[in-house]
């Protein structure tokens, strides 16, 4: 499946946004459906920032998971297949976290589950991509298997202060 480029420039901004909301400190206006991903740079080794849809979360046992929107063309993405320990924040917590690839299909379980729950904002995303999705659960399935599906961890799902 070939992926979309991410953008660049002054086309980069709208996605890049909200990161100052969190630097901020209203990162608590996004809810508990968005996660602030700070990650290490893997040629720089500079500290980066990501804002990442939540898909589907198990905060009892301190899951949180995301999907590459941009395969595996994303920054983020890159970053922490190089360095799997990352800083989350959800909301105004903060957890020091380590990213896990899930497997194709546990990813495409988790996607499905997401399409169930938010059928709109699959749709509008996969739009704005530009992914042509067949909106059934086979359909799903499949675009599941083909697109990065990330769990992170919570380290002992302690909340940073």
């Amino acid at each position: 499946m070939p992926f979309p480029s991410p953008p660049r420039g002054v086309k980069a901004i709208p996605w890049r946004l909200p990161i100052y909301l969190y630097k901020v400190g209203f990162g608590w206006l996004l809810g508990d459906r968005f996660l602030l991903l700070r990650h290490v740079g893997r040629n720089s080794g500079k500290t980066r920032f990501a804002v990442l849809e939540i898909i589907h979360c198990l905060p009892d046992r301190g899951y949180y998971y995301v999907v590459s929107g941009f395969g595996t063309r994303s920054h983020w993405y890159q970053n922490i297949r190089q360095q799997s320990n990352v800083e989350i924040q959800v909301g105004n917590k903060r957890f020091a976290a380590q990213a896990q690839q899930l497997s194709p299909s546990e990813g495409a379980e988790i996607l499905l589950a997401y399409a169930q729950e938010n059928p709109g904002s699959l749709k509008a995303l996969s739009k704005l991509l530009g992914y042509e999705i067949e909106f059934s659960p086979e359909g799903i399935r499949e675009f599941g298997l083909n697109i990065p599906v990330i769990r992170f961890s919570t380290v002992q799902s302690t909340p940073k202060e």
